[in-house]
């Protein structure tokens, strides 16, 4: 059963706050996967480890110069289409969430999963992104 979109509204702005795109629609995710370039796709969810690790790790990682072409997320729980067509994209991981996908075009080059965010430091999350983005991103 989804969430109540109320109670989720502010989890989603925290990170629309900062220019990740919602993608809540099947489409959106397929629109946002097209063409070159890197993506990094953030699963959301309402555990704590996504407010207290990776929500503010990205926001973190996002400060960054070397950073993806395009940001975006779906809302694990909430956009059940949407978070199933992205995980579609990297379906040699196990469904996690929160996590993070980072693609150059359709191809994975960095994962994390939940349980590399859950009791990590969202200062560490981010530094991992960081690396990864230094390593993948211009």
């Amino acid at each position: 059963m989804p969430y109540d979109p109320v109670l989720v509204q502010p989890m989603r702005d925290e990170l629309s706050r900062i220019g990740v795109e919602e993608l809540t629609t099947r489409e959106a995710v397929e629109a946002f996967m097209e063409g070159p370039g890197t993506k990094l796709l953030v699963i959301n969810s309402v555990c704590g480890c996504a407010a207290g690790q990776a929500r503010p790790g990205v926001a973190l990682a996002l400060r960054h110069t070397a950073k993806p072409d395009r940001v975006g997320t779906v809302f694990a729980g909430q956009d059940l289409e949407a978070t199933e067509r992205a995980r579609s994209y990297f379906a040699d991981y196990p469904p996690s969430s929160p996590s993070f996908a980072l693609l150059k075009g359709e191809k994975v080059v960095h994962f994390v999963p939940r349980h590399a965010i859950e009791g990590t430091p969202a200062e560490a999350v981010g530094l991992d992104l960081v690396n990864a983005f230094d390593e993948h991103c211009e």
